[in-house]
């Protein structure tokens, strides 16, 4: 399949164009309120054609003179067997959600899809858009002839494909609340979460009920391209990986599709093997940030709480996003014994980051490596410091590398997974003051400098906002309980309005984030915790 052109002669996916899919007869178009009452097979028959059609006159995913193909393939899915052929053309923005809704409640009236929730949904409107999605081989193909002009290129059109197909959902990520903080370590990115759809309880059950499955073994597994979904598993179908070698290692490219930030990109292990944060880990990632110098990337930490979701499969995460820790200046130049060639500096930010910058990538896989086993055996009493207690290690580094113009950089957050009964979650993690705003693991995300927090707290900081600006009891309720000491304490800070409460509480908000991130921080910001940080240095 060649991609069409696109309006600016671009050929493949346009830029943020959305899906073109129409449906005559349903009048689902932007500023169209209302649904047409039509017959079900005449909206399903006609939506058919929009979608094989115009979608790919639009996109570029299907060639036009794959029209009838296309048509037939959405036929099947919607389980009909006879079309009408619709007159008249598309007019204006086509909403590819509503879309896709209306196709689904006229699937389910049908009794085609059987439940009508949101797992249900995902899983039949993934197959939808699967049938349209090109195989993997052309895909493939396009994003290297693209890298062969330029690497950015290449992902650009990736990420509109990824979007185009709707494995990155817009109009998901578009529903997560987003601001930026300012505080000491520079503007500090908040966002709540509400991309990911909560499992309804049937579903729960279904799932509960289901033979236990292997395959495949983690959502991140290679075997996830095309996959049809179960309701414990998400749908796949749509989902396209672009292979890619990394210090001759074999492994894929993707994007989440959650999107936390722009062009999300996951970097994923061919094998499923554990994650690991060794000397080969550091010069994959310098590796990978050679082939694209656009993009940073970095790695969870391969220990429990202070790494990421999924230790299981050994994957790094990447963009094209400049996080605020990447702004933040070194505060402390100092030198590692044996590479006085290579810059090293102490970073100013919450956590403890020394930050490398070489010319030449292997330098900085030497010296990181250096540093990192060194690390994985250092105890400091003085701070609180263990390596290791009855045989279980606790250090471990989150390794982050860029570039600037022809330099690499490798910034290596030290962490410690201690715990103890007054922090059963762990020492150098947010501490139980502030989990009534992050109790989550600090991963490689919130380490950079965004804060992914839960989806409860849309409600939770709009209803405390209202209740500050009317001077209510903030005990009375239970969605502002939780959170009446940290407000009751910056209150008198402020003079509070209805029209300024909530920016107020966004403005806190992100200061929690900081002290979450003090929290995280294995070195104080104190004259004892400086001190300490330098010993360390001082004995590599």
């Amino acid at each position: 399949v060649q991609p069409i052109q696109d309006g600016d002669g671009e050929r493949g996916a346009g830029a943020d164009e959305p899906f073109r899919v129409h449906m005559e007869a349903s009048g689902v178009r932007h500023g169209h309120g209302q649904f047409a009452e039509r017959d079900h097979h005449a909206i399903d028959e006609q939506g058919a054609d929009r979608i094989g059609e115009n979608r790919a006159q639009r996109t570029g995913l299907v060639d036009p003179c794959e029209r009838i193909w296309a048509v037939n393939a959405i036929l099947e899915a919607l389980k009909l067997d006879s079309y009408t052929q619709p007159t008249g053309s598309p007019e204006g923005e086509i909403d590819l959600p509503a879309v896709l809704e209306e196709l689904m409640d006229d699937a389910h009236a049908r009794g085609v899809l059987p439940e009508d929730s949101v797992v249900y949904r995902d899983l039949f409107d993934t197959m939808l858009m699967g049938r349209l999605t090109p195989r993997p081989a052309q895909v493939i193909e396009r994003f290297r002839a693209l890298y062969a002009e330029s690497p950015e290129r290449a992902t650009d059109w990736y990420y509109r494909f990824s979007q185009d197909t709707n494995y990155i959902r817009r109009d998901r990520i578009a529903k997560d609340v987003k601001w930026v903080a300012p505080t000491e370590y520079g503007e500090l990115d908040i966002t709540i979460n509400l991309s990911k759809p909560e499992k309804d309880p049937k579903a729960i059950a279904a799932a509960r009920n289901l033979p236990a499955s292997a395959y495949p073994r983690c959502q991140l597994c290679a075997e996830n391209e095309g996959y049809a979904g179960r309701v414990n598993h998400p749908a796949r179908g749509n989902h396209r990986m672009i292979p890619i070698t990394i210090n001759g290692s074999p492994w894929f490219l993707q994007y989440s599709p959650y999107v936390y930030y722009n062009e999300h990109c996951i970097c994923l292990n061919r094998e499923h093997v554990p994650m690991r944060i060794d000397r080969a880990c550091f010069a994959k990632l310098l590796d990978f940030v050679r082939q694209f110098p656009h993009y940073f990337v970095g790695s969870n930490a391969d220990l429990p709480i202070v790494g990421g979701s999924i230790l299981a499969h050994d994957h790094f995460q990447g963009g094209h996003y400049t996080f605020a820790m990447e702004k933040a200046p070194v505060e402390t130049q100092v030198c590692i014994r044996g590479y006085e060639d290579v810059e090293t500096g102490i970073v100013k930010w919450p956590m403890s980051v020394l930050r490398l910058s070489h010319e030449d990538p292997a330098r900085l896989v030497d010296v990181a490596d250096r540093i990192l086993k060194s690390w994985r055996v250092y105890s400091d009493e003085a701070v609180f410091l263990f390596a290791e207690t009855e045989g279980e290690p606790h250090n471990t580094i989150t390794p982050i590398a860029r570039r600037r113009g022809s330099r690499y950089e490798l910034d290596l957050v030290l962490r410690n997974n201690i715990t103890t009964p007054e922090h059963p979650l762990g020492v150098y993690h947010p501490h139980a003051e502030l989990h009534h705003i992050k109790k989550e693991n600090i991963g490689l995300i919130e380490v950079m400098g965004l804060a992914v927090l839960p989806a409860r707290l849309k409600e939770e900081l709009s209803v405390l906002a209202e209740a500050l600006a009317e001077g209510a009891d903030l005990r009375a309720d239970a969605r502002t309980a939780k959170h009446a000491d940290w407000a009751e304490a910056f209150r008198g800070k402020y003079d509070i309005t209805a029209e300024n409460a909530l920016d107020i509480v966004k403005k806190e908000t992100g200061l929690v984030f900081a002290q979450v991130l003090e929290h995280a921080g294995v070195y104080k910001r104190t004259a004892e915790g400086r001190a300490a940080f330098l010993r360390f240095v001082e004995q590599i």
